[in-house]
């Protein structure tokens, strides 16, 4: 069965709308209204990138409904519709370090896709909630997604099924991106950021190692990026094993961001669809050095606006040859408020070397690398924005204004 035809259609910009079809499919029963020449199946599972600042992130899939129009209405024809039932309640924050849970599969008539809705269970007035939060050393919040709770979230996307075949995928949930505050309300929004990525086979698509046991912390993030942009994202266990799974065949780079410690970047990370990438050897672990914290925080408007726009936060940094993410966040909704986490210190570099028996990374010699820094700033239907942001003398106070659209 090849898989990768299925995939191919999926551009980026339609990664999040079918990754929110996926992780409504995995139980219930299926109607379909209208009709097709031929069944394909859609296979799923869920995994989760690190969160910031939660010890739960809680979602309740009650249904979704898909299209083949992007225009279609509530009340139109040709709706295919699949219903949990239970509607099912899912912690994200269970789910990472290569941890997937499998949510089933459904059979869809032949077609592309275009529309998707998604509808979760309501809250009600006392916790357990459907959908909430649990700020690490809080306690449960209801989780606000109004509209996921009437018609449903309407996203679009590019999903072709084909027939007596399997498109077998995994959805990555990033639930530090996914979630908003509210000011000092102490209420939170739901803004889904989520990629779909493809599993082959269970010793493909892999990559494992360790970090030292000093950063085998919930604040530490392990991820495998392409151009600056994180693919794949986990935390290290206990004992600073990393898994990262399932990750698109290519090469990476794998870097690793500690608080108080520098950045370190493994170039040339190969994933392939066949065997395990062990970007560590047996007995080694990545140990950044020491740096000074550091803090690039502002106030997110619009110019001539009151408005504040939700905006993805990343602040970027050069480390060798490579351009790489070293935190991400997202803006206050109320207040614009935003904070990325940085180090002022010359980050530190290494080949990927599949016959290495030590690890050997070396401090970047180039001065600017060690404190100057890019924010980059995107809102939907703003121009985005690329600022830079030098450290090396302490925090940095920097307001990021869009231009009005």
């Amino acid at each position: 069965m090849n898989l990768h035809p299925l995939l191919r259609p999926w551009a980026a910009t339609a990664m999040l709308a079918a990754v929110t079809l996926l992780a409504a499919c995995g139980g219930g029963g299926s109607s379909t209204s209208g009709s097709a020449a031929g069944q394909g199946t859609l296979r799923v599972a869920l995994t989760d990138a690190p969160s910031c600042g939660f010890d739960e992130v809680n979602v309740t899939v009650e249904k979704v409904r898909v299209h083949r129009s992007s225009t279609a209405a509530d009340a139109d024809a040709g709706w295919s519709e699949v219903v949990l039932n239970p509607a099912r309640r899912v912690n994200l924050l269970d789910l990472t370090n290569g941890v997937l849970a499998e949510l089933g599969q459904t059979e869809l008539p032949v077609g592309t896709y275009t529309q998707l809705r998604l509808q979760l269970a309501s809250n009600g007035s006392t916790a357990p909630y459907a959908n909430s939060v649990v700020p690490t050393g809080g306690t449960e919040t209801p989780l606000d997604t109004p509209s996921a709770q009437q018609s449903g979230l309407k996203m679009n996307l590019n999903l072709t099924v084909a027939a007596n075949e399997l498109a077998d995928v995994v959805l990555d949930f990033d639930a530090c991106k996914s979630v908003v505050t509210r000011g000092a309300s102490g209420r939170y929004n739901l803004k889904p950021v989520v990629t779909v990525l493809p599993r082959v086979r269970l010793d493909g698509l892999i990559a494992e190692g360790m970090v030292a046991p000093a950063i085998a912390l919930p604040t530490t993030t392990v991820s495998l990026q392409q151009a600056g942009v994180p693919v794949r994202a986990t935390v290290p266990d206990a004992s600073g094993r990393f898994v990262l799974y399932p990750v698109p065949a290519g090469t990476y780079d794998l870097v690793v961001s500690a608080d108080g410690r520098v950045t370190a970047v493994m170039t040339g990370v190969p994933i392939s669809d066949s065997s395990r990438t062990f970007a560590t050897p047996a007995g080694t672990a990545i140990d950044p050095p020491a740096g000074t914290p550091r803090r690039i925080a502002g106030a997110v408007s619009i110019t001539g606006s009151t408005t504040i726009p939700l905006a993805t936060m990343r602040a970027l940094q050069t480390v060798a040859t490579s351009t790489v993410e070293r935190h991400s966040t997202t803006n206050d909704a109320v207040t614009g408020n935003y904070a990325l986490k940085v180090v002022a210190g010359a980050p530190v570099s290494s080949a990927y070397s599949a016959g290495a028996t030590t690890l050997s990374f070396v401090a970047d010699p180039t001065a600017d690398h060690a404190g100057k820094l890019q924010v980059a700033a995107s809102a939907d239907g703003l121009v985005a924005l690329s600022l830079p942001a030098d450290v090396t003398a302490g925090d940095v106070a920097l307001p990021v204004v869009f231009a009005a659209p």
